[in-house]
């Protein structure tokens, strides 16, 4: 009887250690479940990159209009702004949505990107191609290689407009991580924030005048932006942003006859779970060494994860006499972990030293591929080679 009890008692001490949890794991409660009627949803968090929600984010699906989001930051990245744009037979009077532009009429890009991106015109996206590319086939290959450099695995462009094709899909995943890195240029992220555009009108008396169909701008408290996008293969498909209290969010949803409801709760869910933290501010000293930090770095905890958090500090080696190193008083940098998983570099830089700029985001190593072409100019580029390598 006796070795029955002690049997008993090894029996269920081994059972509670089997189901013991970690202390840190206890102190952070679980997030409430998100639900959307979606076929395919993702939520992004701007600054740093982090994919706050997904579901089934990697299913590689129809994605309509929201195909021009990927056309108007490789027309904003390749061309001149102020050219004309002329339009071409191929152009004019191309099927689907459509800003009515006339046979061989001329607009500058700018303004043209504006036709794109408020009212989805698929005469525009295939002028803009044109004009761009050289052809559409040569921009759709800025499209694909735009992809290849964003690290957009799940991602093929088969045209400039959306419209469906065998060969044309994208992910919610993707299409989040492409609209996070288009928000940091200024041009697109002035352009999709835009209610109403009138530009210059050749053929008429009267300007033409683009309202923005995207009616999250009307319906969400801070949205800036994105895209609408619908097809009868593709049903409705959306991308939406906006910012609360220093923080930008994107949405994505595919195929969801409810969009503008469940935008507002995928949105209203980020910004109450996953708020943006500062973790350190540019200048900053760092603690027992002669360093400060060379910028803010900023992520989105949801409760208790930042006690997850281990920053490394490493160093480089000393620069040597006579060395052509030119980077002036820059030392190594604090690498930033989050439950084992690198989330974050920052530089240090010796005290005193001149500090660059601020980055448009915070790198992250490991999410985006490591090679991007120097056809894709500006600093933006730059940051995001470590950024992502992690209804009409």
């Amino acid at each position: 009887m006796r070795i029955k009890s002690i049997t008993c008692w090894i029996a269920t001490i081994a059972l509670l250690l089997t189901c013991s949890v970690p202390v840190s794991a206890q102190s952070r409660p679980s997030l409430p479940e998100l639900y959307t009627h979606a076929q395919a949803a993702a939520l992004i968090d701007v600054t740093s990159g982090r994919v706050l929600y997904s579901s089934h984010g990697d299913d590689e699906l129809r994605i309509a209009s929201l195909t021009k989001i990927m056309t108007a930051i490789v027309a904003i990245e390749h061309g001149d702004f102020k050219k004309p744009v002329k339009v071409s037979k191929n152009a004019f009077a191309k099927e689907g949505s459509s800003i009515y532009l006339k046979l061989g009429e001329e607009m500058t890009l700018e303004n043209m990107l504006y036709g794109l991106m408020l009212r989805s015109g698929n005469d525009a996206a295939t002028a803009i191609a044109e004009h761009v590319g050289g052809s559409e086939e040569g921009f759709v290959y800025l499209m694909n290689e735009e992809a290849k450099q964003l690290g957009l695995v799940h991602s093929h462009f088969a045209n400039p407009h959306g419209l469906d094709a065998e060969g044309h899909y994208s992910s919610a995943n993707d299409l989040a991580k492409l609209t996070a890195y288009a928000m940091h240029n200024p041009v697109f992220r002035d352009i999709v924030k835009t209610p109403t555009k009138k530009a210059p009108n050749p053929n008429e008396s009267w300007d033409y005048k683009w309202d923005n169909k995207n009616k999250m701008l009307r319906l969400y408290d801070g949205a800036d932006g994105v895209k609408t996008g619908y097809t009868k293969k593709a049903f409705r498909c959306l991308v939406s942003s906006a910012t609360r209290n220093g923080q930008q969010l994107v949405a994505v949803t595919l195929n969801d006859g409810d969009d503008w409801n469940d935008h507002g709760k995928m949105l209203d869910y980020g910004f109450e779970y996953y708020p943006l933290s500062s973790l350190m501010e540019k200048g900053e000293a760092v603690k027992g060494y002669d360093l400060v930090v060379s910028n803010t770095f900023q992520y989105p905890f949801a409760k208790g994860e930042q006690d997850g958090v281990e920053k490394k500090l490493v160093l480089r080696q000393p620069v040597r006499e006579g060395s052509t190193d030119v980077s002036f008083g820059l030392r190594g940098e604090i690498q930033i972990y989050l439950e084992g998983k690198q989330v974050g570099v920052v530089p240090v830089y010796q005290k005193g030293s001149f500090l660059p700029a601020e980055k448009a985001r915070n790198p992250v190593q490991n999410t985006v591929a490591p090679e991007h072409s120097s056809t894709f100019a500006g600093a933006l580029s730059e940051v995001v080679k470590k950024l992502f390598l992690q209804h009409d």
